[in-house]
């Protein structure tokens, strides 16, 4: 015998949050807590009936929640894990490229951009997304080179293009890289 929907509802744990509102409302927070939110007046028993009502939605929507909750630990995990790489690999590549070309900036600085895998500022100081590392290295290393170059041409022009291609001859196939 199946247990009725009532009865699985009683299992659930959820918080009651009262408040100066009219109507009672349900959520499931990211971290798959079930929060019903109340009017101060309302009696335990009118929640509970409530969150009887509302067991069909919950059931539907819990795993839902549970999905992506795991989803977003196993993104936090891999940004964590990007993070830490580009503050490991793009210091040395700016090092070593900035050698190689002659170009030194006034700064380096990983951030957490979401529209620009690089950026060069008026005063030289260069900025990599830790985004960047979840492409391949020649990709990498493309964007350090494009980014230096902007020392010496703060634009896209022809001798900007002509420069990079100087110090890295296949750079429009490592720039193909980044829009797979």
């Amino acid at each position: 015998m199946r247990a009725s929907p009532l009865l699985e509802v009683i299992s659930l744990n959820y918080t009651v949050k009262r408040s100066k509102r009219k109507t009672v409302g349900l959520e499931i927070t990211k971290d798959c807590e079930i929060i019903v939110r109340a009017p101060i007046g309302m009696s335990d028993k009118r929640i509970a009936e409530f969150v009887e009502k509302c067991s069909g939605w919950i059931a539907k929507k819990l795993p839902e929640a549970q999905k992506r909750a795991s989803k977003s630990r196993e993104i936090g995990k891999m940004e964590a894990e990007l993070r830490r790489a580009a503050y490991e690999a793009i210091p040395p590549l700016v090092e070593k490229y900035s050698k190689i070309m002659g170009l030194k900036p006034s700064s380096v600085k990983i951030t957490s951009a979401k529209k620009r895998f690089g950026s060069c500022s008026s005063k030289n100081g260069l900025c990599f997304s830790w985004r960047l590392l979840a492409y391949p290295t020649a990709a990498v290393e493309y964007v350090v080179v494009h980014e230096l170059a902007h020392i010496k041409h703060h634009n896209h022009s022809a001798a900007f293009y002509a420069l990079i291609e100087k110090y890295m001859p296949d750079y429009k196939e490592r720039q193909r890289l980044l829009k797979i």
